[in-house]
């Protein structure tokens, strides 16, 4: 680090009975006192140099041997008065980063300028300040890093501004331009020296050389360096958004932690007031940490967005900070983790463990961004005009070929989405205080064609309904209508032919597709245990025997009753007569779950509806269980 020697006569102040003093043939005339410190000196020395204290002495009256000069509100305390008065004496000091804004400031109050005498301490500490100072790397940041003991005389004085300035210009620079004093720049140039000038050559420098020095800095001053360095519009955004992940990781470390421990009961007031306090710095530091985010999609991870979302929830900063966080995790959520969104919930009104509101804002801002795909200009008829197409036409062909591809982009996203929120849902399936509502609403956020199977959904539900054995009949076909059977992978149908925890509808459904799908690929039907035979069985529902279970006098009592259809003629197709009974059940499920006529039309017939086509594969089915039939 750079340093500046003034003066050249030996340091001669001492303490003598917690008076300092300097040694000098001379008899001392003035007492100086400096926020409880006195100084025994000389005015001659001091006033030459001093307009404020030539002022002070000529406006206060002089006593016998003594004149007293009282200064409580000097800068710099008493070793920046020091400096300036062994400066007036002549005796040797030292300047560097460290103690140049308190030698600045108290030369300011003191007044020692050149309207006084030439070649004074402000002027040297001024030529110094902008040679040496801001033209060092680890010295700017030095320099303004000690600002902070002097805020207000700091700006007065330019010292922050010029400091924020030098650091913005000089992280735009290749580091080996830059004069730097840090432990990074010694790595480099020990890379260098090793592989020579080729090596330095074939390598490229670091760009983000700089993110680890500011980030010793306070968050104000951090914050105002940050906006210098985006206003300079050199640095790319993905390189702002490292920065920000260092300074996050440097100053928010285990903050589950910390408020956990602040929740605990505290011995006193002064440990509340110390808890409630660092919670409060923390929350200020990540509502800067936001608004320094770039605007551009993936200048910063998805995982980092959404570890700056979990601080904001247990920090409880502004909603808006976390609309904002939520926001931009949605416009890269496929990017994400299932263990990156459970975020913890801290509310007091929920019981819940993981803030499901919060990540149905995620989606619901992912859903909105979907686009359908742009449709192709029409082609024109002549082979003239398309012949003499001009430069502009092109770049619109290009334009939206470009679109169809972000388009193309968006459906793979959702793909990638609809896999993490099946995940997501197996995890805080397992949480007792989930309502169904919650569970249902965060399922169908994703649209049906982003699902290509329903067994990563199938398991969350089974794994809700162990969770929750008090459901009731109608809860359970409410939660099991987002689940499309035709959708089920052969070992998923297996596992949900002997679910006893699924609904009856349900595991009949699972019975018909797969034995459909054995129809049509010659394979063979689940063998059910003998408990989900005489369940079916005590209904009048026997899987071995499709022709007669799906008849239209089948009755089944109390809540299951969804077939019983009296007074109608059977029809000829089995389809026909399964899509009747599931159309009657459905009305019935929305009869007992709306009873104030308001529900929303159930999904159910949406998910579940049998095609009418293809009819070969119902008549490969028919005429096989006619067969069937016919030989037992």
């Amino acid at each position: 680090m750079k340093f500046m020697k003034l003066g050249s006569r030996p340091d001669t102040f001492y303490t003598n009975e917690a008076v300092r003093s300097v040694s000098s043939e001379v008899t001392s005339d003035l007492i100086v006192q400096v926020k409880g410190s006195r100084y025994l000196l000389h005015k001659f020395p001091l006033l030459s140099k001093c307009l404020r204290l030539q002022r002070i002495c000529s406006e206060s009256p002089e006593t016998l041997q003594h004149q007293i000069v009282q200064l409580p509100d000097f800068p710099g305390g008493t070793e920046a008065f020091e400096l300036c008065a062994k400066f007036c004496y002549g005796i040797t000091i030292t300047f560097s980063a460290y103690n140049i804004v308190a030698a600045r400031c108290a030369a300011e109050y003191l007044q020692m300028t050149e309207d006084v005498e030439k070649g004074n301490l402000v002027y040297k500490l001024e030529v110094f300040f902008n040679s040496c100072i801001l033209h060092g790397w680890r010295d700017s940041i030095v320099t303004l890093h000690t600002t902070k003991a002097f805020p207000l005389w700091s700006e007065d004085l330019r010292i922050t501004s010029r400091c924020i300035e030098a650091i913005a210009s000089k992280a735009s620079t290749h580091p080996f331009k830059v004069s730097l004093s840090h432990s990074h720049s010694r790595r480099v140039r020990d890379d260098v020296s090793c592989n020579g000038v080729e090596g330095q050559r074939q390598r490229p420098a670091a760009k983000g050389w700089w993110a680890e020095d500011i980030a010793e800095l306070g968050i104000d001053l951090y914050w105002r360096t940050m906006i210098a360095i985006k206003s300079e519009g050199k640095i790319p955004s993905n390189l702002i958004g490292e920065a920000l992940q260092i300074y996050a990781s440097r100053w928010l470390p285990n903050i589950s932690r910390r408020i956990k421990a602040n929740r605990e009961p505290a011995g006193s007031n002064s440990d509340s007031d110390s808890a409630s306090e660092v919670t409060s710095k923390s929350r200020l530091l990540l509502e800067s940490i936001v608004s320094l985010l770039p605007s551009e999609k993936g200048a910063v991870s998805c995982s980092f967005l959404l570890k700056l979302l979990k601080a904001a929830n247990i920090l409880n900063v502004s909603s808006s900070s976390k609309m904002e966080l939520a926001r931009r995790v949605a416009l890269q959520v496929e990017e994400a983790r299932v263990g990156d969104l459970l975020i913890p919930s801290l509310s007091s009104s929920s019981n819940t463990l993981y803030d499901v509101d919060i990540v149905l804002i995620i989606l619901e801002q992912f859903m909105l961004q979907g686009q359908s795909p742009p449709t192709s200009p029409p082609r024109s008829k002549l082979g003239t005009e398309r012949r003499r197409r001009s430069r502009s036409a092109e770049n619109i062909d290009f334009k939206l070929q470009e679109s169809r591809r972000s388009s193309s982009a968006s459906h793979s996203s959702k793909l990638k989405v609809a896999k993490i929120v099946d995940g997501y849902l197996r995890q805080i399936a397992k949480d007792i205080n989930l309502p169904l509502s919650k569970f249902i609403a965060v399922a169908e956020t994703i649209p049906d064609f982003s699902r290509l199977d329903h067994d990563e959904l199938y398991r969350a539900i089974d794994i809700y309904l162990k969770a929750h054995p008090d459901l009731n009949k109608s809860e359970r076909k409410k939660l099991c209508r987002v689940l499309d059977c035709k959708k089920l992978s052969v070992d998923a149908c297996m596992h949900a032919a002997q679910n006893e925890k699924l609904p009856l509808r349900v595991v009949v459904q699972v019975l018909f597709f797969e034995q459909a799908r054995a129809a049509t690929t010659g394979g063979k039907v689940t063998d059910l245990p003998s408990n989900i035979k005489a369940l079916l069985a005590s209904h009048n529902i026997d899987p071995s025997k499709p022709p007669r279970a799906l008849s239209t006098t089948t009755s089944i009592p109390g809540d299951d009753q969804w077939s019983t259809v009296s007074g109608l003629r059977t029809p000829k197709s089995r389809i026909s007569t399964l899509r009747m009974k599931l159309a009657e059940d459905d009305d019935l499920d929305e009869n007992d779950m709306n009873p104030d006529g308001m529900g929303r039309p159930s999904k159910f017939k949406g998910f579940c509806a049998l095609p009418t086509g293809p009819k070969k594969m119902f008549s490969r089915l028919l005429s096989t269980n006619r067969n069937a039939t016919e030989k037992s």
